[in-house]
């Protein structure tokens, strides 16, 4: 259980003194009504304590690598996971552009070698060894100042024969940039394992104190060889299906706004992604790409995969917002909701009508209103009364929601909270 949980979800906002709401229909008062109460209590904390962080939330999946295992630890604490890689790698085993840098490297020995990721590292050392250059790339590896970007990396280095210099405890390359600035680089031969996109801003630091700097491209981002895993995931974002959207590359996250731009919904991308679906990333480089279009990211402290899922399982959690209706403490989630602590899944039209009421808790919406907020519901408001019945089946608690005769329907809020929204 996460910080702050367990209280959170004891919190059911009944009052102090015990006494039972008069919209439940039950007129117990004194010992009886607070036992009663008290059972209730216990049962709510009871069905809370059963429910994972992320139960009733869809997380959306931009990953090419690790996605398997990213998926599988969202799904462990109850999230629908749309998987939707938005990039594939490409190996450059046979590119003669790392060829010409690996020669390169060979016949002109560089001071500092800079390794970014495990996969481009290996990538590398087993297309040389394709090209009969294996074992000059390690020798030539040994004998220079060899950096690992983060302990991964360094796991690939130590596995072919070879011992970094230096890791970085951030795991980031701001801070390998930052020590070697410290240290002076003017008039050294620095080559750094690019990991599927140019670092202009890395480079250019180096080249501004005076490094030469090579470029070993070991593979490229291409689009995915299938795109429609990523279109349904934008249809998902723009069309309140999804609640956050992970990213664990800065290409991830390009491709991603450049197939919405293609589709003519970037600005519907950037909308949702600011208002309505958290943006995960791993680490600050992959947020860059999403903060140029003034998108406010999520980052855990540590630029790791467990961690990316810790902070989903506090941050979707922190923005439902509770309420007590007809006596009961209902929680909106994603595709689901929480009523007394048990989850409830709700069809996509009734978390559309029930959105629609949980805006202004307790004032009548009118049916024309709720047929505006329905997906594709047209012009017939009998829609609205399909959706309804169906929506109080889903909640298992009819009397959350009344119909007001002639007007529309409210949320059934608990009165102590203010009689103000008796009518609307």
């Amino acid at each position: 259980m996460y910080e702050g949980e367990h209280d959170e979800r004891r919190d059911d906002g009944a009052p102090e003194d015990g006494t039972r709401d008069d919209s439940t229909g039950d007129d117990s008062t004194g010992e009886d009504g607070a036992r009663d109460d008290g059972r209730r209590r216990g049962a709510v904390a009871a069905a809370a304590a059963d429910v994972r962080p992320l139960d009733g939330f869809t997380v959306g999946v931009t990953a090419a690598r690790r996605a398997e295992e990213l998926g599988a630890l969202l799904e462990r604490r109850g999230a629908q996971v749309v998987h939707a890689p938005a990039l594939r790698i490409v190996p450059l085993s046979d590119d003669a552009e790392l060829l010409a840098a690996t020669k390169d490297l060979l016949d002109r020995a560089p001071d500092v070698v800079i390794a970014t990721t495990a996969i481009g590292f290996r990538g590398w050392v087993e297309a040389a060894e394709g090209w009969g250059l294996g074992e000059a790339l390690l020798a030539r590896l040994g004998a220079v100042d060899l950096l690992a970007r983060g302990p991964k990396v360094k796991g690939a280095i130590r596995a072919a024969g070879l011992t970094e210099k230096w890791s970085p405890a951030s795991e980031s390359l701001a801070e390998v940039l930052d020590r070697l600035l410290e240290e002076g680089v003017r008039g050294l031969r620095v080559a750094i394992q690019l990991h599927g996109e140019p670092l202009p801003g890395f480079v250019e630091s180096l080249r501004a104190g005076g490094a030469e700097v090579v470029g070993v491209p070991v593979y490229r981002w291409m689009p995915p060889a299938d795109i429609g895993p990523v279109d349904r995931l934008l249809d998902a974002a723009v069309g309140h299906g999804l609640d956050a959207v992970t990213f664990t590359s800065a290409p991830a996250a390009s491709s991603l706004l450049r197939r919405a731009e293609e589709r003519g919904m970037r600005d519907e991308l950037l909308h949702a992604l600011r208002h309505d679906v958290l943006p995960a990333c791993v680490g600050p480089v992959t947020a860059l790409p999403l903060e140029a279009h003034e998108v406010t990211t999520y980052q855990p402290e540590r630029f790791r995969l467990g961690p990316l899922v810790q902070l989903l399982c506090r941050e979707l959690p922190h923005r439902t917002r509770p309420l007590t209706v007809a006596g009961r403490r209902v929680e909106l989630r994603g595709q689901a909701v929480l009523v007394d602590g048990v989850l409830r899944p709700v069809p996509p039209a009734g978390m559309a009508l029930l959105r629609a009421l949980a805006r202004r808790p307790g004032w009548v919406v009118s049916r024309a209103d709720l047929l505006r907020a329905l997906p594709g519901a047209g012009r017939d408001e009998h829609a609205v009364e399909t959706a309804m019945a169906r929506l109080r089946g889903a909640l298992g608690a009819p009397k959350l929601i009344q119909t007001v005769v002639k007007r529309g329907y409210r949320l059934a809020l608990d009165p102590r909270l203010g009689a103000k929204y008796g009518d609307g």
